[in-house]
């Protein structure tokens, strides 16, 4: 079913999505930045429950190490699976930041650029050309681009404009029957943002329609179904995974 490259596949939302996918047959790539031993866990869990993955370095907010990754991402499909082509990309990778729009720095914006829209556009281009016909992006983004919520400004900015560049993608890799799509996440049990206290998941919740915050399987199972036959006919959409989110 082929190989899928998940960027920010070492934790939370990205090592679920892996996981999820090498479930339903296909090869993992994941990347990681910081956590090199959360990666290894991830790979040994799929090698141990009987799918193959790979775990690569890759810093997303740094597009001149690109062409490199490329060239390591071609020498995971020779040597594990016999290939040169990859089926589908995860664009994950990120961080969140909880600032006043007023007191958000330069370096802050731009760090927040460079991942959430810079990276993915980059990286995206430079996996084009071994993107097979019919492969499947998929984008993270946000709630946070349909729910404006102070303190994540420049955040929910980048998503916003992660979702207009999805629709861009579907548009001009059509003639390959690529299809790309977003994922946006509502409220989820992940690390993001240093994570949930007890007093903040219980606002989130009774904010949200099914009365709990989200998993991370809860976006993984998705993603992965964007990445499998059953999300052949969609495309060019952003599908909101909140639970009913403020509505």
């Amino acid at each position: 079913m082929g190989v899928i490259v998940i960027t920010g596949g070492s934790r939370g939302i990205g090592a679920r999505t892996a996981e999820q996918v090498a479930q339903r047959g296909m090869g993992v790539i994941l990347t990681y930045n910081q956590h090199p031993d959360a990666a290894d866990e991830v790979v040994r869990r799929i090698t141990e429950a009987g799918g193959k993955a790979v775990a690569l370095k890759l810093d997303v907010a740094d597009v001149g190490s690109f062409e490199a990754f490329r060239a390591a991402v071609l020498a995971a499909l020779r040597q594990t699976w016999d290939t040169t082509t990859l089926a589908g990309v995860v664009n994950n990778a990120g961080y969140g930041l909880f600032n006043p729009l007023a007191s958000v720095s330069e370096a802050q914006f731009d760090g927040l650029f460079d991942v959430h829209l810079k990276g993915p556009f980059f990286l995206t281009q430079t996996l084009l050309p071994h993107l097979e016909e019919g492969a499947s992006i998929v984008n993270l983004t946000s709630a946070t681009t349909r729910v404006a919520t102070t303190g994540v400004a420049p955040y929910a900015a980048f998503k916003g404009g992660l979702e207009v560049l999805t629709r861009y993608m579907a548009k001009e890799f059509g003639d390959r029957r690529i299809r790309a799509n977003a994922v946006s996440p509502g409220a989820i049990r992940t690390e993001l943002g240093g994570g949930l206290n007890d007093e903040f998941e219980a606002m989130l919740a009774a904010q949200t329609a099914l009365g709990r915050v989200g998993e991370p399987d809860d976006v993984a199972r998705v993603i992965a179904m964007l990445l499998s036959e059953d999300g052949a006919w969609i495309n060019a959409q952003t599908l909101e995974v909140a639970g009913g989110y403020i509505i």
